[in-house]
């Protein structure tokens, strides 16, 4: 069956969706120790999370980057993952989808969250023609996310390594066994007909 152009594909259950992030130990460490974000981490800025885990390794070097060295599964709830969605702007303007470039600033200035769609990765994290969802989170959106919607932490950094090391070792198969399913997300029409360009 081939790919739809953009699609939610993510691990979850009936009541959590996984979405991942990166970095710093002095974060990350604590953050998975605790289950809960530390002071460190300012509810004031905007956060990108990725329910992809091959994007995540893309966007981090497989936990090689100054400052993504802890590469972490954040378990939210679903009711907080589609609080987001309902509430978010598209990060770029679409001719079509927004009646102009104005309208679309109006939007984005207001919304507490943005969606973008990025090519997905394979395990080589070369782009695949269809895109995953990435969620950037700012103002009450962020602090949802950190105060309410996170339901645990987990640290997948030794995760990263082994799969990047069979994929170094050209075992595709082994590494692709332990990478996490990610079936697409049941989100319907009316939670992304605003979202999909």
């Amino acid at each position: 069956m081939e790919e739809p152009k953009q699609r939610i594909r993510a691990r979850h259950t009936a009541t959590t969706v996984t979405v991942y992030q990166a970095y710093a130990p002095h974060i990350g460490l604590p953050a998975a120790r605790d289950g809960v974000f530390p002071p460190a981490w300012k509810r004031d800025r905007m956060t990108w999370i990725k329910p992809s885990f091959l994007w995540m390794m893309y966007r981090c070097g497989w936990g090689t980057k100054e400052g993504q060295e802890t590469v972490l599964a954040v378990e939210i709830s679903r009711e907080g993952f589609e609080w987001a969605l309902r509430h978010a702007c598209l990060s770029h303007y679409e001719h079509g989808l927004h009646a102009d470039r104005a309208a679309w600033k109006q939007q984005l200035r207001h919304a507490p969250a943005r969606v973008q769609w990025d090519p997905e990765r394979d395990l080589f994290l070369r782009p695949l023609p269809y895109r995953s969802l990435q969620l950037g989170l700012a103002g009450e959106a962020a602090r949802r996310y950190a105060d309410e919607w996170t339901v645990s932490i987990t640290d997948v950094t030794p995760l990263a390594r082994e799969v990047h090391a069979l994929v170094r070792a050209g075992d595709l198969a082994a590494a692709r066994g332990l990478l996490p399913e990610e079936p697409p997300y049941p989100a319907d029409d009316g939670l992304l007909a605003r979202l999909r360009p």
